[in-house]
This record gives structure tokens, sequence and C-alpha cells, in this order.
């Protein structure tokens, strides 16, 4: 953050140097409270919070678990919103499948390159499983260039 309003301000950045400790010190959502308050025990003195010296709300090791506990919350919602996108499905050797390209690649490998290029290409036969998750296609002549084995990832239903 220094670095960037270093450059930003070019010569005055110490003359900035508060503001960037404030901006700093804010909320941050996942501990619910601010850096400053989570090392020293108490909210930072601004104009916005003003308490007198030598108050303190949370001391000592509260505050180590409370912040894991935070953060151990925060994990737990995030990777409740990760799996509910995630998606379960398989291949059978012999299905006929869809291959995701890339449309902004720079070398032009399956047709047109650009926007308006086509987001799927095929459909093309499985050849065999490689693991759990990576796939062998039967690709035609014309694509010597590219390997075929893909990432399921990449594959779509027929």
């Amino acid at each position: 953050m220094l670095r960037a309003c270093v450059i930003d301000f070019k010569g005055s950045w110490d003359e900035k140097l508060p503001l960037i400790e404030f901006a700093y010190n804010n909320y941050q959502a996942t501990i619910q409270m601010s850096p400053y308050e989570a090392l020293y025990g108490r909210k930072c003195r601004t104009p916005l919070f003003w308490n007198e010296v030598g108050e303190r709300s949370i001391v000592g090791c509260r505050v180590v678990d409370l912040i894991k506990e935070r953060v151990r919350t925060a994990q737990n919602r995030q990777k409740q919103y990760a799996h509910t996108r995630c998606r379960d499905f398989e291949f059978v050797v012999g299905d006929k499948v869809f291959l995701k390209v890339s449309p902004m690649q720079s070398l032009k490998r399956f047709g047109q390159k650009g926007k308006l290029s086509t987001r799927y290409v095929g459909p093309y036969e499985i050849l065999a499983k490689l693991g759990k998750v990576a796939y062998q296609l039967a690709l035609p002549p014309s694509t010597t260039s590219v390997h075929d084995v893909f990432h399921i990832s990449l594959l779509s239903h027929y």
C-alpha cells in the first residue's frame, strides 16, 4: 500500500502517511475489527472514534481466539459458496463431448480467433480416461499442434 501511494503521490507521500495509516486500519470484514484493534486490543483513535487512553475492550489471548474463530467462520462461508457451484460429473469412454476453447488466444488453433468466435468446438469422442480429471479426445488430423488430453473443466456434454 505504501509503495502504491509513493508512486501515486510522487514527492509528497510523507504528507499523506496519516491517510494511508487510517486506510490500513479500517474495518476488516473477515475478523470484524480493524488490524489495529486486533493488535492492540482497542480501537484506533481517530476523529471518527475517540476513546480515552488506556481503555481496552478485549484483552490478550481472548483476542487471538476471537480472531481465529471469525477467520474460521469466514473460511467455512467461502468454502460453502465454492462447493455449491461445483458439480461432480464423469464421462465414459465413447461419450461425445464439446471442448471449450479460449476465444482470445494469440494462436489460431480451432478456427477463427477473436471475440465472436465459438466458445465450444466439437463434438469429439473420448478415447480414454487418464486419471480422475483428465480425458483423451479423438481430435481431427488438422489439429496436430494441439495436445489431445484435456481437463474435465474444459469439457461439456454433447
